[in-house]
């Protein structure tokens, strides 16, 4: 596929090369702080803050990490919703020059363990309500000989930080609670940020260095750790600053329901709307339909990046016919595949228009995207940005291009694709090989250039845009006495995009039930990767080689549904 088919597509003023501003995330928010001070950079709920006030809070957030030990190459875990926190906790760290590993606050402790374990963090900020639950009573356990607590009424003004305790206790599972600090040990958020006592030090602009570990699951063996340099997360905003021709800096409202522990809400939520001196709106909780409507007309959205569940939910939004949601503008959706009745509806609801896009941990994470002012196709992820190059080959021969239509797997490489893998040399150098980051996805591409996933490789499974892999399931549900085998599969889900169905296997006169099955799944897995179907067999289908075929499994599935 030659390169012109796709650079034909390019809106008007998307240029084939940008020349980059030698810029670090860190620099992004003292720019737009210099230049845009009285601008806001935040809303949360009933709190405002502007550019000068949110660089205040990282100068002094950073000074108190670095007093407590945190300097360039610092290992530094964040595991927090988005909260005025997670902002503040992610651009100290790159002040200071650490390496941040942001983790999913829905994890269990099997799965912190492992990251923590595996990336040597030694400071931890957390949310107050799963230090509580999960973190304090196994500190044994974990990396990290520091915490820093973080809670959702810390940022509010009155009278909800004074409301929001009493209903945050009320909830299912709590989401506040009051911890007992400890010197040296257990601090909470506002008493570092209160004990600064100077300016940060300062660290080296290595645009080289790692800015952040972002761990990305595999279908064998343990999470990897993707190695995402400052020039990775740097170049990958100012790729899609370049590509969203039109927007306005520093006057974009930019929703921010897109979990920033995802590499997508990262980049494109916060990386993106800080380069441009654009506002966050920090939704902590996605699911809550009823305060994203609310806040998306109350606070004039303009720019609406989303997985296509979260499209869906306002579309079936009651009475959303009667709220006004036309100030969103542009909209990007990535993670999965957007159901062409969704994105009909969203768009004649706001007038928008929904741009599908591609990407992955490895690639900070955008490589993809359908034009803003040009053809779209719908089901394709589009063409690749700016500086970006794809191909699709033969799985296993770099070197034999597949023809126009017939699929293959994808490779892409540009300055956005990661540095390597975190301790993982031999992984590092398969998925790089060549130069390429082998994506693992089947596509297909037309004359066009527009590219089209077809096929996730190695059985991945999308859950809301979360990625599940089966192994990862199935090595937990092997670990109980009465199971011998499982194996697991996704099915589809109207809702979801995809569900996770395991099928169990009993050890000889062992009983258990579906229940039981989920109930000790969601001890050792976040709540997205339990199964929510469970079947019963008496034997897995295997090959000769006593490998499960889970590709027979599917088509039982499918024969039943249908």
């Amino acid at each position: 596929m030659s390169k012109a088919s796709w650079l034909a597509q390019y809106d008007a003023g998307v240029p084939e090369k940008i020349d980059y501003e030698e810029l670090t995330i860190a620099d992004f928010l003292r720019r737009s702080a210099k230049q845009r001070g009285d601008r806001p950079a935040l809303i949360f709920l009933n709190r405002r803050m502007t550019y000068a006030e949110l660089d205040d809070h990282v100068e002094r957030f950073a000074s108190g990490l670095a007093a407590r030990g945190v300097k360039q190459g610092t290992r530094v875990a964040i595991q927090l919703p988005n909260l005025p926190q997670t902002v503040i906790a992610f651009q100290a760290a790159m002040r200071l020059g650490a390496e941040v590993v942001m983790t999913n606050p829905l994890y269990t402790l099997r799965e912190i363990e492992h990251q923590w374990q595996d990336s040597g963090i030694e400071l931890a900020v957390v949310s107050d309500f799963i230090f509580a639950a999960t973190i304090e009573p196994n500190l044994s356990k974990l990396a990290p000989k520091r915490y820093i607590t973080a809670s959702i009424p810390d940022y509010l003004k009155f009278p909800l930080n004074l409301l929001a305790p009493l209903k945050l206790k009320g909830e299912s599972p709590p989401k506040y609670a009051k911890i007992k600090e400890v010197p040296g040990q257990v601090e909470r958020f506002m008493t570092v940020l209160k004990s600064a006592t100077g300016p940060a030090p300062t660290s080296d602009r290595d645009l080289d260095q790692v800015a952040v570990l972002q761990y990305t699951g595999g279908t064998t063996g343990p999470a990897k750790g993707a190695m995402l340099t400052h020039r990775n997360l740097s170049c990958n905003a100012q790729q899609i600053d370049k590509w969203f021709v039109g927007s306005e800096p520093g006057h974009e409202v930019v929703l921010t329901a897109l979990p920033l522990f995802h590499v997508f809400g990262l980049s494109v939520c916060m990386n993106w709307a800080i380069l441009g001196g654009n506002c966050l709106l920090l939704l902590p909780n996605p699911r809550d339909t009823e305060t994203l409507v609310k806040s998306v007309a109350k606070h004039r959205v303009t720019l609406f990046p989303a997985v296509p569940a979260l499209f869906n939910s306002l579309n079936n939004f009651p009475g959303i016919e009667n709220i006004d949601v036309s100030s969103v503008k542009s909209c990007f959706s990535g993670s999965a595949p957007i159901a062409p009745d969704v994105l009909k509806r969203f768009e004649e609801l706001t007038g928008s228009r929904i741009l599908e896009g591609f990407g992955m941990s490895e690639t900070s994470p955008v490589s993809h995207v359908n034009p803003l002012q040009g053809e779209r196709k719908i089901g394709s992820v589009g063409i690749p940005l700016s500086d970006t190059e794809a191909k699709v080959v033969e799985p296993g021969n770099d070197d034999k291009e597949m023809p126009i239509g017939e699929e293959g797997e994808l490779l892409v490489r540009g300055p956005q694709v990661m540095k390597g893998y975190w301790n993982r040399p031999e992984a590092s150098a398969e998925s790089l090989a060549g130069g390429w980051m082998h994506t693992g996805d089947l596509a297909t591409v037309d004359e066009q250039g527009y590219f089209r996933i077809v096929g996730r490789a190695k059985d991945m499974i999308n859950v809301s845009g979360m990625k599940v892999y089966p192994d990862e399931v199935d090595s937990v549900l092997m670990a109980h006495d009465a199971i011998f085998e499982a194996a697991t599969i996704g099915v589809p889900d109207p809702k979801v995009g995809e569900t996770v169905k395991s099928f169990v296997v009993l050890q000889p006169g062992a009983t258990l039930n579906a229940e039981g099955v989920k109930a000790y799944a969601r001890e050792n897995l976040a709540d997205y990767k339990v199964p929510r179907h469970v079947e019963f067999l008496d034997e897995l289908p295997k090959s000769t080689v006593m490998k499960v075929l889970r590709r027979e499994l599917r088509e039982m599935e499918a024969a039943k549904r249908s």
